[in-house]
């Protein structure tokens, strides 16, 4: 017999909820709360409170069966899920950013993603049609990609991504133990999380810190023992935009303190400097002997240190005077390192 109850390993209230969703919609003519139950491997007490949280969802009906017996539970006709077109160009389309998720692997978020992949994996490996039509055989998908600029490995994390993005998609209040950036401790806080953000291939979290009383961002790396409220709600901020937060190629920051930055660069880095755009705020302006400056507005000035000294010699900083002397201490320090060997 089945040991009924919290299951073992990483088998969280979200995954046996998502779980329960593909069985209801794989009986469109119903099924039993007690066969859900073994199914899942949970009791029919606790079954029934995960069908009020399907009902947040799906609007369920009952039908009865034949001789008096349990009563069957199915998801609406008119709520199930409807087919979506798709022409093979779009699939590719969407096949080219696949790889952007494969850091998540081993959570049930990347399991939903990597099963709609392999649906457009099918689709673009049909033959085509008409005079113009590409060949079958001709692995389009695996020449036409986006590669992850230095992908992490969340394989750690898989329970407080899925807690993440659950929170953020249903607008409940998230719990977790939190490492702030310079602190060795943690500490237990309550999040209100109201956008995740995938940047440089990080997982970030822009939310309410409940106990601060402030909008923060939040790293996914720095949390541990996750824990999504199944009672509260939070209500989203009116005109709460994301691009506030975000500081294109320089990360996901925001500050009340605005700087004006303004950096030189020499003529053999103008020309990739002139083909990418690091924040909607910049403008260029070219400079003898072919070099470009670059002045924009930004908030962070420590993501903006990290950028310019990627650069190396091919850049200089003009103002401000902080962000000056902050890669000038960076390349000290760098250069008494090598005068140590």
């Amino acid at each position: 017999m089945s040991q009924v109850g919290r299951p073992k390993g990483k088998f969280t209230q979200h995954r046996r909820l998502d779980h329960l969703r593909e069985l209801m919609l794989r009986h469109p003519k119903g099924i039993t709360l007690y066969e859900m139950a073994e199914a899942l491997g949970v009791t029919v007490r606790t079954m029934r409170r995960y069908m009020k949280e399907i009902e947040r969802e799906f609007d369920l009906e009952g039908a009865p069966t034949r001789g008096g017996g349990p009563m069957l539970w199915r998801i609406r006709s008119s709520e199930l899920p409807r087919k979506v077109e798709l022409r093979r160009t779009q699939a590719y389309a969407f096949l080219a950013a696949r790889r952007l998720f494969e850091p998540m692997a081993g959570s049930s978020l990347y399991d939903e993603i990597n099963m709609a992949t392999e649906k457009l994996l099918a689709l673009s490996r049909r033959p085509g049609r008409g005079p113009n039509a590409g060949r079958a055989d001709a692995r389009l998908e695996e020449r036409f990609l986006y590669l992850p600029f230095a992908p992490k490995n969340y394989s750690e994390r898989t329970e407080e991504l899925d807690d993440l993005f659950q929170a953020v998609a249903d607008l409940r209040p998230l719990w977790v133990k939190y490492r702030s950036s310079g602190k060795t401790k943690e500490e237990r806080i309550t999040i209100h999380p109201y956008a995740m953000v995938l940047h440089r291939d990080s997982i970030y979290c822009v939310g309410y810190h409940v106990q601060r009383g402030e909008i923060r961002t939040f790293v996914l790396d720095r949390m541990r023992d996750s824990e999504v409220s199944v009672t509260e709600h939070f209500e989203l901020p009116p005109g709460f935009n994301i691009d506030e937060y975000f500081q294109g190629e320089l990360g996901v920051f925001k500050s009340d303190v605005e700087h004006r930055v303004v950096v030189d660069f020499d003529a053999p880095a103008a020309e990739y400097v002139k083909m990418r755009r690091v924040h909607q705020s910049q403008k260029l302006q070219p400079l003898p002997g072919g070099g470009v400056r670059l002045t924009m507005i930004v908030g962070n000035l420590l993501p903006v240190t990290s950028w310019v000294l990627e650069w190396g010699g091919r850049a200089r900083v003009v103002e401000p005077p902080e962000l000056v002397q902050a890669v000038e201490r960076e390349l000290t320090e760098a250069l008494a390192k090598y005068r140590s060997n």
